[in-house]
């Protein structure tokens, strides 16, 4: 059965450096989250229709897709419009149990899965996993960032910076912490320095289950409406 490791981390941490290392030196499968969940929605789906249905046609692009950024704008800063598209799109956890459950079939023993996913600590998706790792900047330094990528004003910057959670949070319920504020190079060093114990661990059959179930033991979700959306265990 592979290894399979979830990622996480705020804007500007390094996760996607990360997972992109971790398929290139080490041949991993990786799965974006938020990429799966669009898949949901392409056209022919059962989530294309409720989505016209709730939102209007126009959110249909030229191409035939959802137009995420015109549904983006139909929904954003609404918390009740924010459900009904959650209604809409499906079950989004049993969707990606389902791909969880197609590496845990399919996938050699000595292959490694990524599920990079924001909301991987705050789901249940480490229920299925094993591993939870979480990549950390400090805030000046993802501020530095977001300027210098995304052309940000400093103000953009700290205003897309406090809407994103603090790694300080995740961290009790992370099996590694990636603190990220040197190098590129320094932190891949970082990540085949805990592949190497990883791996070794999990070929002995002496990797221990993560700590992200002991968090949640003391950290149970809070209860969400279900309407829409099948309930699978």
């Amino acid at each position: 059965m592979a290894l399979i490791i979830g990622v996480t981390g705020s804007i500007a941490t390094g996760k996607s450096h990360l997972c992109a290392y971790l398929v290139e030196k080490y041949g991993a499968v990786h799965a974006d989250a938020d990429k799966v969940v669009h898949r949901m929605y392409d056209p022919g789906r059962p989530a294309f229709d409720r989505l016209v249905e709730a939102f209007g046609g126009d959110v249909v692009g030229a191409d035939g897709f959802i137009d995420r950024k015109v549904l983006g704008g139909k929904v954003f800063g609404d918390k009740d419009k924010m459900l009904q598209l959650r209604d809409a799109i499906g079950d989004i956890p049993a969707e990606l149990f389902d791909l969880v459950a197609e590496w845990r079939d399919s996938l050699a023993a000595d292959q490694v899965a990524i599920l990079e996913a924001v909301n991987l600590i705050e789901g249940e998706y480490m229920r299925r996993l094993d591993l939870a790792w979480l990549t950390a900047a400090e805030s000046e330094t993802a501020i530095a960032r977001l300027m210098a990528r995304n052309n940000f004003s400093r103000e953009e910057a700290d205003q897309r910076l406090a809407s994103a959670r603090k790694w300080e949070d995740r961290a009790p319920a992370s099996d590694h912490v990636f603190h990220n504020d040197g190098t590129l190079d320094e932190l891949m060093a970082e990540a085949d320095a805990e592949m190497a114990s990883v791996i070794e661990a999990f070929k002995a059959g002496t990797l221990p289950k993560s700590v992200w179930h002991a968090w949640r033991e003391q950290n149970p979700p809070p209860k969400r409406r279900t309407e829409g959306a099948a309930k699978r265990s």
